[in-house]
Order: structure tokens, then C-alpha cells, then sequence
């Protein structure tokens, strides 16, 4: 029995020259059957195209193949598998130069033994995004995913004929045939990325982040008071809040509620201005609405609603006396999922520091309003609303005899010398 032809392919070995690390590795067989794969003891998996779990590893290996563009949008396509495809026909229906190489399947990481048809090593040694072929048009995701590359890699430029090729497709209305799903899936991934700033800069500069998401596109422009943001421009603060995110380690709930903080703000009156009265509550709408046209997962879609309509008040939460405090804590909900409320909190930091010039600053509301939640939290609410209930208490009385004894609780911490209040 013939031994098969397999390489290492795509972001394995980019990777692996990068000196990143490598998490899973993509397997190609060159000149390969299904039948010679189930001979090997393959298992076919695939049904858009031949893939196989290997028997022994359970790794995916998939045989080479090309595409031809069949319809709109990135479903679109004619997929041909065949022991006569070759390994560098296979290649040039990859999307970037830096995806479209190959490796021995025993490769030691030297570039030497890299196989590089079109120019990926020279590429990934000059930090530049460059797409393979024209075929790049056929796939409207492939916009997505060199802007997530671009946040992912912020120290790569984008070839100029590349970017070029972007705004030809944008102008086509391919993006229009973006599924939700698949927007989703690459968004969140740019989100997570190093800088995910840079994702939202390439989209622009292609014209699709006016398609995608209008809510965002539109805050360039718009001004905000200087005295509380130095960078005045209301795009480029949303920004800078994404890339505080990353740089806080935030995980994709928050990510996300940053960039759907300040969508209310796009749509302030022009009589107004740089005030934005209201803009919370316009924000919490836009958020909605863009986590239902994205299919947002119910994490980030909560926290997101909670984060645009709280975050004036919680950062203005050192003033608040106690009442209003428990109130503010309600209405995050706080109580009942502390572990989300302490997400709204970094998402409220990510936004403080995510000014020019206060980057580096304190955010003190953070730990306060976790130490006066952990003082609510030890209330022991049974034990009043049993107290409550003897005195003849029903209902809503009960209810109130439980925020009168955790108002009390934060004025007693409070007193305490605790957190770093003025109430």
C-alpha cells in the first residue's frame, strides 16, 4: 500500500515561524482517494468536502482540493477533490500568502523546508497581509477574517492592492450575503484578538464596517466634552476602550459590551452636542438590536444591555447614598449574579481608562462597588424576611424589610471606614 502525501499546512506553520504557539495543526494529503484514505483506516467526516480522522491521532485530514465560485456569498461554491489535485492548486484558493504554506509532516520549523508557492515567507518576514489570488473575491468572510488577522497581527501592514480588492468587493455587495452566524464567529475572534481596534480600522477603511455595523460606523465625528474625554472624538474613544479591554485581559462578554457601550452616542441631536443626554438608554436599544441581528450568545448580549444602560450610573456610584446604591446594585442585578456584575465592573474600567492621557489612571469605583456588593451579600435575607413574617409582614413589606436591613448594611459599611465613598 502506498504511503500517503501528507503536509502540514496553513496557520500551523505560520505559526510555528512566528514563533507562536501552535494548538492545532491543519493536515493536507496530496494525490489521495477516499478509498486509499479508508485503506490508511481514515474515517471520512466531511460532507462539503473529503475530510478524515486520522486513526490514531483523531486529527482532521483533508484532501486537496479546489473551488470554483457557483453562487453569491460564501456558500457559493463548487468544491473538487481529487487524487489529480496538486498541493499547490490546493494553496492558491487560501486567502492570504501567510496561510498558503506547507511543511513536511515531520518539519522541524527551518523555513528551508518550507514550501511556498506564492511568497508567504517573504510576506510574514515583511509583516504584510497580502491575498493569494483574485479568487480572494469569491468569499465575502475573507473580509472578516484579514480584518481579524490585522487585530490579531497589529504590527502587519495590508498590501495596498489587497486593500484595494477589500473595497472592490464591499462596493460589489458581497458583505451583504454574510450569514449572521459567520459574522459572529469572526467578530468575537477579532474581538479576542491583541489590538482589536485594528479590526474595526480595516473594515472601515473598506467601507464594510458602514454595511455590518452602521451603529459603530458612525460615532467618528461625533464629539464628547473634553473634560471627560481628552480624545474628544467619539469613534476613536470606542476604540481605545476595545484595546483597554485587550489589554486588561478582559474575556468576550466584556470585549463586547465595550463595543456596544457608546452606540447611543452616534445618534445624540446636533443641537446638543458634544452633551450626550440620554445616551445610555440609546445605547442599551442599539446593543439589543445588534445582538439580535447578530445572534449574539445570551452572555454577551446581557451584559452588553446591562453595561450601556449602568455605566454613567456605576461610574458615578462614589456619590450615591446608600438607597440609591442598593438600587443601582438591583438594578445590575448584582445580587443574584455577582460573578457577571464584577464583568460589568472591567467592562466600566476598560471605559474610564480607555481615554487619551488615563490610560495608566485609577478606577477605584471597581473595588468599591465590590466590597459594598459583599456587604449586601452578607445580609442574611432569610433571617430578616423570617423576622418580617412573625411581625405580621406579607409581600411587599417583606421585600422592603429586606433592602431597609441591606441599605443598613452598606451605611454600617460604609461607616466602617470601608470603600471610598462620600455618602
Amino acid at each position: 500500500m502506498q504511503p500517503l502525501q501528507t503536509y502540514q499546512v496553513g496557520g500551523a506553520v505560520r505559526d510555528r515561524l512566528l514563533g507562536q504557539p501552535v494548538h492545532d495543526t491543519d493536515w493536507l494529503v496530496v494525490g489521495a482517494t477516499p478509498q486509499a484514505m479508508a485503506a490508511h483506516g481514515f474515517t471520512p467526516v466531511g460532507r462539503d468536502f473529503p475530510v478524515f480522522l486520522h486513526p490514531q491521532t483523531h486529527e482532521e485530514y483533508a484532501l486537496a482540493r479546489t473551488e470554483r465560485k457557483s453562487g453569491q456569498g460564501y456558500q457559493g461554491f463548487t468544491v473538487y477533490a481529487s487524487a489529480d489535485v496538486t498541493l499547490e492548486e490546493d494553496l492558491v484558493r487560501r486567502d492570504l500568502t501567510i496561510n498558503a504554506m506547507a511543511a513536511p509532516p515531520d518539519w522541524d520549523g527551518q523555513a528551508a523546508q518550507v514550501i511556498d508557492p506564492y511568497g508567504g515567507l517573504a510576506d510574514l518576514r515583511a509583516g504584510v497581509l497580502r491575498h493569494v489570488s483574485d479568487a480572494f473575491r469569491e468569499d465575502p468572510v475573507r473580509i472578516l477574517r484579514l480584518a481579524r488577522f490585522a487585530a490579531r497581527f497589529p504590527q502587519f501592514s495590508i498590501a495596498p492592492e489587497t486593500l484595494a480588492l477589500l473595497q472592490d468587493m464591499v462596493a460589489a455587495g458581497e458583505v451583504a450575503h454574510l450569514v449572521a452566524e459567520r459574522i459572529w464567529q469572526e467578530i468575537s475572534r477579532g474581538l479576542m484578538a491583541a489590538k482589536p481596534s485594528r479590526m474595526f480600522e480595516v473594515l472601515r477603511a473598506c467601507g464594510a464596517l458602514a454595511v455590518l455595523l452602521p451603529e459603530l460606523e458612525r460615532l467618528w465625528g461625533i464629539p464628547q466634552r473634553a473634560q471627560y474625554h481628552p480624545e474628544i472624538d467619539t469613534g476613536i474613544h470606542a476604540m481605545m476602550v476595545l484595546d483597554m479591554a485587550a489589554q486588561l485581559a478582559a474575556p468576550l462578554p466584556v470585549r463586547y459590551a465595550c463595543l456596544g457601550h457608546d452606540l447611543g452616542k452616534g445618534t445624540t441631536p446636533q443641537e446638543i452636542l458634544p452633551r450626550h443626554i440620554g445616551h445610555e438608554q440609546r445605547s442599551a436599544k442599539l446593543v439589543r438590536q445588534l445582538s439580535e441581528r447578530w445572534r449574539v450568545p445570551n452572555d454577551c448580549k446581557e451584559l452588553a444591555e446591562v453595561v450601556a444602560y449602568e455605566h454613567g450610573n456605576l461610574h458615578r456610584s462614589l456619590d450615591l447614598r446608600p438607597a440609591a446604591l442598593l438600587r443601582l446594585l438591583e438594578r445590575c442585578d448584582a445580587i443574584r449574579k455577582p460573578q457577571r456584575f464584577a464583568q460589568v465592573l472591567l467592562a466600566c474600567e476598560c471605559d474610564a481608562r480607555g481615554r487619551l492621557g488615563l490610560e495608566g489612571s485609577a478606577y477605584p469605583q471597581r473595588p468599591y462597588l465590590s466590597q459594598a456588593l459583599e456587604a449586601v451579600l452578607a445580609v442574611d435575607t432569610a433571617r430578616i424576611a423570617a423576622q418580617a413574617q412573625a411581625s405580621g409582614a406579607q409581600g411587599k413589606a417583606v421585600g422592603q424589610a429586606i433592602a431597609a436591613a441591606r441599605s443598613h448594611a452598606l451605611q454600617a459599611w460604609r461607616c466602617g471606614g470601608q470603600g471610598g465613598g462620600r455618602f
